[in-house]
This record gives C-alpha cells, sequence and structure tokens, in this order.
C-alpha cells in the first residue's frame, strides 16, 4: 500500500505501473496480481489504506473547549512531512478526474475520516452548551477537512498553524455560535 501511494505520489495514476509497484515494494509481480487484478483496484486499496491512518476516532482530544479540540487535532505538520503530504495530495488529486469511484475513495480516505472526528467533537460541544443547540453540524463538520484538502490539492499549499487557526477562529466558531 506504502509503494502503491508513494508512486502515485510521484507520478500519479498514468505513470503508475504494476511493475514499479512490486519493484518499489519488493514482491514479484505475479504476487502483486494474485491480490489485485488491475491497477485501479490496487489503487483503490491503497487510498482506502490511506483512510485508515488519517485519523484515530477512538483517541480525539477532550480539553472541555472545543477551541482547543479542533486545534488539538488539527496538528500542524513538519517542514519534511508537509513535503510529503503535499507529493501524497498531488498524486490523489491525479485520480479525481478517473471517475467517480475514485473521487469517492479520496473522499473517503481524506475528508471522511477528518469530518467524522469534527463532527464528534462539535457534538461534545454541543453537549456542553458551547455552540448552539441548531448549528447545523453535519454541514459544519465538513468544512475543515474540505478546506484542508482544498488547500493542499488545489492551492498547493501547507496545513498549517496560520490556516487552521484562521478556519477555526474565523469561519467554524463563529458559524457554531449563531
Amino acid at each position: 500500500m506504502d509503494a502503491t501511494l508513494e508512486i502515485l505520489a510521484e507520478v500519479g495514476l498514468t505513470g503508475l505501473t504494476m511493475d514499479l509497484v512490486a519493484a518499489r515494494a519488493g514482491a514479484g509481480k505475479a504476487t502483486i496480481y494474485r491480490r489485485w487484478t488491475s491497477k485501479n483496484d490496487l489503487v483503490i486499496d491503497a487510498v482506502e489504506h490511506l483512510k485508515r491512518i488519517q485519523v484515530d476516532l477512538e483517541d480525539l482530544p477532550d480539553t472541555g473547549t472545543l477551541r482547543s479540540d479542533l486545534l488539538g487535532l488539527g496538528k500542524p505538520l513538519s517542514l519534511e512531512e508537509t513535503e510529503q503530504r503535499l507529493k501524497s495530495m498531488a498524486g490523489l488529486a491525479s485520480l479525481l478526474s478517473q471517475g467517480q469511484t475514485f473521487a469517492d475513495a479520496v473522499n473517503a480516505a481524506v475528508i471522511q475520516p477528518w469530518a467524522e472526528a469534527h463532527l464528534t467533537l462539535m457534538q461534545r460541544a454541543a453537549g456542553r452548551g458551547e455552540i448552539a443547540a441548531d448549528a447545523d453540524l453535519g454541514t459544519l463538520c465538513q468544512i475543515l477537512p474540505a478546506m484542508a484538502a482544498y488547500r493542499s490539492l488545489v492551492q498547493r499549499q501547507p496545513f498549517n498553524q496560520e490556516f487552521l487557526l484562521s478556519m477555526v477562529d474565523g469561519v467554524l466558531l463563529p458559524a457554531l455560535r449563531r
């Protein structure tokens, strides 16, 4: 899975081959084909693998305030991690125009895990009376993950502290408190 994601980040979907994946993974091409009958199946599984390593819903921050929880969840990355994440996101971006199956897989791996985490944090805050009872949590929980993905995929900008603070303080908290 890691080899597939690395190659996808380097050359995109069109440049990715089963031979490249087998060589990078140190496996035989026949081994790869026994598990995945096509490049598309392999890439879908690799993107699904990415979903599992995004965010741990069992280990979310619980600081007592939504702002602190959101800031604790969205830890900015080091320069090296940022560069690798931007490369990975570029590889994922190459999938978006390849059909709905790929777009759905990218959404499930990149947006949904974070949206679920934000929803959990927002529901806790609602339970504490910290945010408006009628806030549209289903929509608002998707804002930061979607904007972070847009920032990475389209703008090719890093997810940094400045961006996180502007989204939390300037967009999410005001919308949740209306």
